[in-house]
């Protein structure tokens, strides 16, 4: 290589670095630009809809002598605003964003940064403490449209407060609207729904591709799991001092809880030698595994079905430690899923009337 090119080379490095110093501070500002106007353009877009939707009920009710007066007040309006704005008037928006003024104050509307897609979805949901519940998870978790329609499809928040009732009466407003001071049993949900699997009528379906498949889905998995989890591993192996070896599927971390979560896939029913499987993971985790500050250890058996008189009669019942939980590989009809919980619910209440005559 010829001293005029080694020149030639040094000469353009030095040339280089600080352009390219120079446009990722560029990029970055541009980013920056784009982001904070499309915040602020989604503000202002969901202020005006809460506005419009404020102005669309207080001429209702002005007129509310006549029945017919809020249908055609709206399908005038649609018919106006379409003509002069084009698309997003239409009938079933203005009587949506009348809704959304009904549900919402101005500062949940705002404060959250949602989109108006993720609003849309939120009116969908009939219980109050269910719609906060997903509001504030929207944002904290910051679930896309996607991911907050899946839960409330799969029913998250249903499932996730039937689980806690199973190991208290009541559940209180301020634990459902400050999720980070839940309790172990509260963040186990019964049942799973792992629909994004895509297994369909496999049978017979192997625990090691299940297990497989989480792996592969893992984000889709953790959002399923819930706030605060981080991975730790697979096929988790434990030893004892004889030099015995033994494999503990999944194992997770979570960071609101301070605790370990071990979960141990079965493919079929569950039985009692499951649960004293678990329940040796867990007793080798809080003595070999865990540091000063973690709270104890939590163990989930995630199954196909589960016998009620082995939950009954096994260390399952009142644990706060040990749980098992089915899954379903398919995203249930929502009737058929409501009908399920109701029949779960039925059952908890029945349990319950029974230990306070006696």
């Amino acid at each position: 290589m010829t001293k005029k090119l080694k020149k030639a080379i040094s000469k353009s490095k030095i040339v280089k670095k600080p352009i390219d110093v120079l446009f990722t501070n560029i990029r970055q500002l541009i980013d920056e630009a784009r982001e904070n106007t499309y915040r602020t353009a989604n503000t202002i877009m969901i202020k005006t809809y809460w506005e419009l939707g404020r102005m669309i009920f207080e001429e209702e009710q002005q007129g509310k002598t006549r029945a017919e007066y809020g249908s055609y007040l709206i399908s005038e309006l649609s018919k106006k605003l379409s003509l002069q704005y084009g698309k997003g008037f239409d009938i079933t928006n203005l009587k949506l964003m009348r809704s959304f003024y009904k549900t919402f104050t101005i500062g949940d509307a705002v404060r959250h940064q949602l989109s108006w897609t993720h609003f849309r979805l939120l009116l969908r949901v009939e219980s109050q403490d269910a719609r906060d519940f997903y509001l504030e998870e929207s944002k904290k978790s910051n679930w896309n449209t996607r991911a907050l329609e899946r839960q409330i499809n799969s029913l998250y928040f249903e499932r996730l407060i039937l689980t806690g009732r199973k190991k208290r009466k009541a559940v209180k407003k301020e634990a459902v609207n400050k999720t980070e001071k839940f309790k172990a049993q509260e963040i186990i949900k019964d049942p799973y729904v792992l629909d994004f699997l895509n297994i369909k009528n496999k049978n017979p379906l192997y625990e090691k591709e299940l297990e497989q498949g989480l792996i592969d889905k893992l984000q889709d998995f953790l959002l399923e799991l819930g706030k605060g989890f981080s991975f730790v591993g697979r096929q988790y192996r434990i030893s004892t001092e004889e030099g015995k070896h033994f494999h503990v599927d999944l194992v997770f971390y979570n960071f609101i809880l301070k605790c370990f979560l071990l979960i141990d896939l079965k493919t079929q029913e569950l039985s009692h030698q499951d649960i004293g499987q678990m329940d040796f993971y867990v007793r080798y985790f809080e003595d070999q595994i865990k540091v000063k500050g973690d709270n104890p250890t939590i163990g989930l058996i995630l199954c196909t079905e589960k016998d009620k008189t082995i939950v009954k009669y096994s260390m399952l019942n009142n644990s706060k430690q040990i749980f098992a939980s089915k899954y379903k590989l398919y995203l249930p009809n929502e009737k058929i899923l409501k009908k399920e919980m109701d029949k779960e619910r039925q059952h908890l209440e029945l349990e319950m009337n029974l230990k306070n005559e006696h």
